[in-house]
């Protein structure tokens, strides 16, 4: 007999008996922990996929729909963050397609930064200097670079992030190692 494995967040089995079909009230749980821990993430990266502000919670709430309805069916609850990514790589893309056809216009997403204020006007004017580098070799980066590298800021290890972009574990540590290097050279100026 194969040994049960817990999700730690949520405490639910994942062994051979985790094919029954959950309570709802089990699954309303699992759906809200899981909300509660990755919804700051999962709308950020959506933005990062160049998704409005405005249809950003949208996208956010049909994903969590989405596993609640994965998880009333009784289906894997194997690595239900990468999952959830996944999910919203998958309808921002769409999402995104859907607006440009709708618009014909072509949209690039805006790389936010959160800076702290140094106090002196020569600091401010620095750390401008370098923000603005890193923001022009942040958006200058292959979209799969900026996803992968988005991901990854968003707490994704390397095998979730190759998970829910569809390629190879190796292929995200070149990326990442490639872009992570534009970085640092941008930010050492």
């Amino acid at each position: 007999m194969e040994p049960t494995v817990h999700e730690p967040a949520l405490d639910l089995p994942l062994g051979p008996e985790a094919a029954f079909v959950p309570a709802a009230d089990e699954v309303q749980e699992a759906v809200l922990q899981l909300f509660d821990a990755h919804r700051d993430g999962v709308s950020r990266y959506v933005r990062s996929v160049g998704v409005a502000d405005e249809d950003c919670e949208d996208i956010v709430q049909e994903v969590f729909l989405a596993l609640f309805h994965h998880l009333a069916r009784g289906r894997p609850r194997t690595n239900l963050r990468g999952w959830v990514f996944r999910v919203a790589h998958n309808l921002a893309l769409r999402h995104r397609a859907r607006e440009v056809r709708r618009r014909r216009v072509r949209f690039f997403p805006e790389w936010r930064c959160a800076a702290d204020s140094p106090p002196s006007p020569e600091d401010r004017y620095l750390s401008e200097q370098v923000r603005t580098r890193l923001l022009t070799v942040a958006n200058a980066l292959p979209v799969r670079d900026r996803r992968c590298l988005q991901l990854r800021v968003e707490g994704l290890r390397y095998r979730e992030i190759a998970h829910v972009l569809g390629v190879s574990l190796g292929t995200v540590a070149n990326t990442m190692a490639r872009a992570l290097a534009r970085l640092r050279r941008a930010q050492e100026g």
